[in-house]
């Protein structure tokens, strides 16, 4: 048995072997959680108002960190750090910052091989482009999630905690690798080629159109139900590390009426691409489509999509405004057919196959394969 001066000496010793075993302790747990980066460009769900009911008008308060701060329970999903890209409205987000972007994801993903994904924070209102353009850019499996908010972080039901604690779970989930980027918003997950804004204020805004949800975030686990089959992240023949700026791509909108001049009008304004939002299953007035022949006799590349919201565009042949003359196809003049992609999501597809090639065959292999 030892004395009391023996116990005395030995104390700060025991002190310090007890210590050195709970810090271990503590970096073992800590170093078996899943680590996650939040990178933040603003939108919404860095949004405050001037009150609980103001769900309109209110302007963004939060930094990034500041919203991990505010989502209980998140430190025992995972380790997450903070990072601020921007702190924008994503009507002001630009093919200039998509670039910078994606170079930035890559960066992080391939600099920290520790991370399990990332999750962006982003305003709703370009969300779906931005998700498209990291999914065709981003080269790796690891999950790149995108989450916003409908409602402002001081809205008495406001939904930005949940989705950012959902879209952190979603980018820890193994089976979340390989299914390229992910949009995150009222427990549901679509592919980023997929979903879309289909609300101005509603949780349940972004839907995935005809082929519905990935998967869902449920209080037990992340479940995935499908995947992905066309070409993204690393099967993507995109490479944006050397650019500076994307080739200008319009969209024009078409309508009862239509005289093409907008299309004549951004021929002139110095687009290399136009996407035209058709109606119908792509159709066009006759006066458009003599604006987009003398387009494509000018050397600019035309897609032709539908404002419709869903379904796919398929070559038929051009209106001609006198019955005698031969209708050509649209694919015989060069022209493109969006398959089912949305007019925003076929000009962030245009923009990026126009870096790689001016061929409208080789385009319309691009857009049948993305």
């Amino acid at each position: 048995m030892l004395c009391d001066r023996c116990l005395r000496l030995k104390f700060p010793l025991w002190v310090g072997i007890f210590s050195l075993l709970l810090t271990h302790s503590l970096r073992a747990d800590q170093s078996s959680i899943p680590k996650v980066r939040v990178i933040g460009t603003g939108g919404t769900i860095a949004s405050k108002g001037k009150d609980s009911l103001q769900l309109s008008a209110y302007s963004i308060a939060l930094s990034a960190k500041e919203m991990l701060e505010s989502v209980p329970g998140l430190e025992k999903i995972a380790q997450v750090e903070a990072e601020q890209f921007s702190n924008i409205g994503s009507f002001a987000m630009t093919p200039e910052l998509w670039l910078k972007l994606s170079r930035r994801v890559t960066q992080a993903l391939g600099q920290d091989r520790e991370l399990s994904g990332i999750v962006i924070s982003h305003g709703t209102d370009t969300l779906e482009e931005t998700a498209f353009f990291l999914h065709l850019t981003v080269r790796s499996e690891r999950p790149v999630v995108l989450v916003g908010a409908m409602r402002p972080a001081s809205a008495l039901s406001a939904d930005g905690p949940i989705n950012l604690l959902n879209a952190v779970r979603t980018a820890t989930c193994r089976e979340a690798r390989g299914k390229g980027v992910l949009v995150l918003l009222n427990d549901q997950i679509s592919s980023a080629r997929e979903a879309t804004k289909q609300s101005t204020y509603r949780a349940d805004a972004f839907q995935p159109g005809d082929f519905g949800y990935l998967g869902t975030v449920d209080s037990d686990r992340v479940v995935f139900y499908r995947t992905p089959v066309r070409k993204h992240t690393l099967r993507s023949e995109f490479d944006v590390e050397g650019l500076s700026a994307l080739p200008r791509v319009d969209i024009v909108y078409s309508y009862g009426g239509a005289d093409g001049v907008m299309i004549d009008a951004v021929v002139k304004a110095g687009a290399r691409g136009i996407v035209v939002a058709g109606t119908g299953a792509g159709d066009m007035t006759y006066g458009e489509s003599e604006a987009v022949l003398r387009a494509r006799e000018a050397g600019v590349m035309v897609v032709r999509g539908t404002r419709v919201g869903s379904g796919r565009v398929v070559d038929s042949e051009l209106p001609m405004r006198d019955p005698k003359v031969l209708r050509p196809r649209y694919r015989e003049k060069g022209i493109i057919t969006s398959d089912n992609l949305t007019p925003q999501k076929a000009r962030v597809l245009l923009m990026l196959a126009l870096t790689r090639t001016q061929n409208p065959q080789e385009i319309q292999r691009i857009f049948d394969e993305y």
